[in-house]
């Protein structure tokens, strides 16, 4: 990443122009073509750098209810589990950990009833029993911006 990368990134990260035409807004403040801020943005999608662009909003205020899962799974059933849970909508991020709860996902649906039932069907599609159910209950807001 060379000093214009690390300008972009500082700048998505928290101050992302919410307006018609974003990366031209953000290639004026910092001096260089929206198509050049498109092809930066892009390369750094591609090295991974760059996971995903979207807002962060509260569920909770719109009425929605959210919940942190884990399951164990086996080495061997990890894809197909992955696909099956990521095969509905209110799966927002998924990932491994290195632990005996191996799998984690988040989880956003109408109500903590809708969760329950889908996680149900994750377990029945899938034969993986156990998986833990963490709704929020307290809110903790981290800033999880980086100064580059």
């Amino acid at each position: 990443m060379d000093k214009m990368d690390r300008k972009i990134l500082n700048i998505i990260q928290t101050e992302f122009p919410v307006e018609k035409e974003p990366f031209k807004s953000l290639g004026e403040a910092i001096g260089i073509s929206e198509d050049e801020v498109l092809d930066r943005v892009k390369k750094l999608k591609e090295r991974g750098i760059i996971r995903r662009i979207g807002a962060v909003l509260d569920t909770k205020k719109m009425g929605f209810a959210s919940t942190l899962c884990a399951a164990r799974v086996p080495e061997e059933r990890v894809k197909e589990f992955v696909d099956a849970v990521n095969s509905y909508s209110g799966v927002t991020h998924n990932y491994r950990r290195s632990h005996t709860y191996n799998i984690w996902f988040t989880f956003i649906a109408q109500s903590e009833e809708d969760i329950d039932r889908s996680l149900n069907e994750i377990s029945e599609k899938t034969g993986i029993d156990g998986i833990l159910n963490m709704p929020v209950r307290r809110k903790f807001k981290i800033d999880a911006s980086f100064d580059l």
